[in-house]
């Protein structure tokens, strides 16, 4: 469980934690610490579960609402992001054990649309495990209108149908959104029942998971308000993304007391929605080739734990679990983690190691990331500084025109300026595996900040060459 706690440190802030938790004293460890935490937070809310055998332990603090009038409570809703994998990984597993899907199957046997296409012969196998050589780009790529109407599922596999893999498959591990969403289109079609309904009918409904539902579905219930980080605080978002296109994704809306049943349920050892041995099959690495993630979710043989972080517009969430203890632990937020300020890191990953039993190592990232945003916030500033400066400097930009190397200083910035909004623009979001418009949906204050560096860098260099060519050099 010390790897599963490294990895998640990669992605969040989390403080130095001593001592051991106590049977029975899990929940209140949980809530002092969580009442620590939110004070002076810019986190709206956070609700949270405990799974320690049979006994379920829960919580919540904070605002469910923009004006804050509405508090979180266990049974709020939130949308769980890509723990919804999960779901769509035990609905597959359920057809497999039904005898209706192969999974060392092409998804051209299920889905006519692959049939001749380039990622006809990828298996299902190969989707659930992330090694179908889509790239996480890909994945965070659709057509515009993919959200809307009932046949949205259909629609999108149908375009990642003519896509290209970035990889062979088979070859590379990379997490990928689009294998989920095409799994998603494979359910529909072998089981003849739309995915909102067959997760609520083959799932939801037998766990009692009577506060869950699919978003885009016909079911639909009150969700938090979420909210995003805009310069060290954080803002609610005008719309709430539950659209079907992306439910087998990250699309299930569900609370912390019904999310810990679930992990209760997976970490039970018995028959009942699911064999116990097809639960174990998707809690072990898949593979040579994805040797930490099984069947949606990701893992750690050596340490037998299991965990899925979920990352949607204005909401953060985590499930982890520990099978052989049975013990887990559920964090739901109603808002985006910052990046240096408004983090949520520490909280989420606090209350997953109190939650597991387990010491919590320093954040040693945190004034780098505060550094990083700092620059990037000052780009903007120094460019606007840039621009006056170069308006009193005029005489001396016209006299550049004069000589080689003053020509060259003249017309460089332009091609460097050329390159940074390059880098804002382009190379930046591609790091998180998005587009800049895709970014703006859950960091809008660093998406203004690389628009506002990569557009005025262009304005600074265009200026330099308006003036040093708008006039006479000055009389020497």
């Amino acid at each position: 469980m010390r790897r599963l706690l490294a990895v998640l440190l990669l992605f969040a802030p989390v403080a130095a934690f001593a001592g051991s938790l106590y049977a029975g004293s899990t929940g209140r460890t949980i809530e002092r610490f969580v009442e620590q935490e939110m004070q002076g937070s810019a986190l709206p809310g956070v609700a949270w579960a405990a799974v320690e055998g049979d006994e379920i332990t829960t919580g919540a603090q904070g605002t469910a609402d923009a004006a804050g009038n509405q508090p979180v409570t266990p049974q709020t809703r939130f949308l769980l992001g890509s723990i919804s994998k999960s779901f769509t990984a035990l609905a597959v597993m359920q057809l497999v054990e039904a005898g209706e899907i192969d999974l060392d199957a092409p998804v051209s046997t299920y889905l006519q649309a692959f049939d001749g296409k380039p990622a006809g012969a990828v298996t299902i196998r190969q989707l659930l495990s992330h090694t179908s050589g889509y790239s996480t780009l890909q994945g965070n790529s659709a057509p515009k209108d993919s959200e809307s109407g009932t046949t949205a599922i259909a629609r999108r596999a149908q375009w990642y149908a003519q896509q290209q893999p970035a990889t062979a498959p088979g070859t590379v591990w990379d997490y990928s959104n689009a294998n989920y969403l095409i799994l998603g289109r494979v359910i529909e079609t072998v089981s003849g029942v739309p995915y909102p309904d067959y997760i609520a009918s083959r799932i939801l409904q037998p766990l009692g998971m009577k506060n869950s539902y699919v978003s885009g579905g016909k079911t639909r219930g009150e969700l938090a308000r979420g909210f995003t980080p805009w310069f060290g605080s954080m803002r609610p978002i005008e719309a709430q993304w539950t659209g079907l296109g992306s439910a087998p994704q990250g699309g299930v809306v569900s609370t912390a007391g019904d999310l810990a049943r679930y992990l209760q349920v997976m970490m039970n050892g018995q028959n009942d929605i699911l064999s116990a041995a097809g639960k174990a099959q998707m809690l072990e690495p898949a593979g040579d080739v994805s040797p930490g993630y099984g069947f949606g979710w990701m893992v750690n043989s050596e340490e037998r734990s299991a965990y899925h972080t979920g990352l949607s517009p204005g909401f953060e969430t985590i499930a982890a679990m520990i099978p052989a203890q049975r013990r887990g632990v559920v964090v739901l937020t109603n808002g985006v983690s910052g990046m240096g300020f408004a983090e949520t890191g520490n909280l989420r990953y606090g209350i997953v190691a109190r939650g597991l039993d387990l010491p919590q190592a320093p954040d040693g990232g945190g004034w780098m990331r505060k550094v990083n945003y700092i620059s990037l916030a000052a780009a903007p500033v120094v460019l606007l500084l840039a621009i006056v400066w170069a308006l009193f400097r005029r005489d001396a930009l016209r006299t550049k025109r004069s000589s080689k190397f003053g020509l060259f200083s003249l017309w460089f910035p332009l091609l460097a300026m050329a390159g940074v909004a390059w880098v804002c623009v382009v190379t930046i979001p591609n790091l998180f595996g998005v587009s800049l418009a895709t970014l703006n949906l859950f960091q809008p204050d660093m998406t203004l900040l690389l628009l506002a560096t990569a557009v005025l860098g262009l304005v600074w260099a265009a200026v330099r060459l308006r003036i040093a060519y708008s006039g006479r050099p000055a009389a020497a």
